[in-house]
């Protein structure tokens, strides 16, 4: 029986159909971060046999099925930890993410469900050579970034920050700003980035448009593959970038780097945390200090005050109906929006 071929969306960038690539295995000497491979699922399925293909959905993958992914590595602290260099030598793979990031995991949350196993079938080949993410990178040959920025830091995963981005880019859509989005540090997935396609962003990018699969890499690389990524948005000239730093900004994921190379430009930063004490371990521990603070730290009005009694920070719970408008004005005043 044929096995059926599911590309994870970090294969969204390449040029991948069934005819055009060869399965291959390669000894380990020749693996690099960014290389595209193929693993057979294996296992009792759980509720992370799911793929995320390339355009964002959602498919449930079956024991037998093949995967196209990425060699990468994560280090998320409510998940788990691993990367490709941790795969076993008999070839034994963890799918560290829906969008096919392939490793193996070292450190795995006892509250999630057993994650996709897979056994590692070949690297993508042409004519002999691997297939890599590099290859469908975005490039330039300058480098030049002075958009106005807007940026979204958590003070962990899963602090609301791409909640918090979407109505971002809803406000600013119905203020009549030509916005641009992008995911510039974390793990590969493009639903979170996707979404803020679908809330006003006139255009959205991420990492992966410039070959890495997460941003868990030498922080030089980062700064070489972001570069023509910004240099890029620039060219588009938006009115504003509004940026989502996944994770946290000490977390292994280039946050320091990415402030670094966004510079001045950056207008406002909104912190979302998890708790308000969160808050203060963000602001003592990178120095930086908010504009504002969303997410779980800010779900009821004791929140806010703690919030504010330990840092003097606003913080406003944009899920709240009531606080649209609050939410509002503040977009409109810290970014000098003509009303």
């Amino acid at each position: 029986m044929m096995s059926t071929r599911m590309y994870g969306s970090l294969a969204r960038i390449a040029d991948f159909k069934n005819s055009n690539f060869e399965v291959t295995k390669l000894d380990r000497s020749a693996w690099a971060t960014g290389d595209y491979v193929e693993g057979e699922v294996v296992g009792t399925p759980s509720k992370l046999y799911r793929i995320e293909d390339r355009t964002g959905h959602m498919i449930q993958v079956e024991p037998g099925d093949w995967v196209v992914g990425a060699l990468g590595d994560r280090a998320a602290t409510l998940e788990g930890v691993g990367g490709w260099a941790d795969i076993t030598p008999d070839g034994q793979i963890h799918a560290l993410t829906s969008a096919a990031l392939m490793g193996r995991y070292t450190s795995f949350s006892t509250l999630f469900p057993n994650p996709m196993a897979l056994v590692y079938r070949g690297h993508l080949c042409r004519d002999g050579n691997k297939v890599c993410m590099r290859d469908f990178a975005m490039r330039s040959e300058t480098h030049a970034f002075a958009v106005p920025t807007l940026i979204l830091v958590g003070s962990s995963m899963s602090a609301g920050k791409t909640t918090t981005g979407r109505r971002v880019c809803k406000e600013l859509d119905r203020a009549g700003l030509n916005v641009i989005a992008a995911k510039l540090t974390g793990a590969g997935r493009y639903r979170d980035i996707l979404s803020y396609l679908k809330n006003g962003a006139r255009e959205i990018y991420d990492f992966v448009d410039v070959g890495l699969p997460s941003t868990v890499v030498p922080e030089q690389d980062f700064r070489a593959a972001i570069r023509p990524l910004l240099n890029h948005i620039n060219q588009r000239n938006p009115d504003l970038l509004v940026v989502e730093a996944g994770a946290s900004p000490l977390e292994p994921y280039n946050g320091e780097a990415l402030f670094d190379e966004l510079g001045d430009n950056i207008v406002c930063t909104i912190l979302c945390a998890s708790d308000p004490y969160a808050v203060v371990g963000v602001q003592s521990a990178f120095g930086v200090t908010p504009d504002l603070v969303t997410g779980p730290a800010t779900t009821t009005s004791a929140a806010v005050d703690l919030v504010r009694k330990l840092t003097g920070l606003q913080g406003i719970n944009i899920l709240d109906p009531a606080m649209k408008q609050p939410f509002r004005e503040f977009l409109l005043d810290i970014l000098k929006i003509v009303r």
